[in-house]
C-alpha cells in the first residue's frame, strides 16, 4: 500500500481555527515536522484542505 509523507511548511498563526485542527489531526504542529500516513481518501481530503500550509510526497512500498 502507498504511503504519504506530509511536512508542515508554513505557520498556523493567523489561520482559520478549522485549518489548525486539521493540521493537528495530521500529527503536525511545528514548521518542518514530518509525518507518514497511509494513502487514503480521508488523508488526501485533509491535505487538500490545508494544502497552502503543507507539502506532501507519495511513497510506494
Amino acid at each position: 500500500m502507498s504511503k504519504i509523507i506530509v511536512r508542515q511548511t508554513r505557520s498556523l498563526i493567523g489561520n482559520n481555527p478549522n485549518n489548525r485542527k486539521v493540521v493537528r489531526a495530521l500529527g503536525l504542529g511545528k514548521i518542518g515536522k514530518t509525518k507518514v500516513h497511509k494513502d487514503n481518501n480521508c488523508i488526501r481530503g485533509m491535505i487538500n484542505k490545508v494544502r497552502h500550509l503543507v507539502e506532501y510526497e507519495l511513497v510506494n512500498d
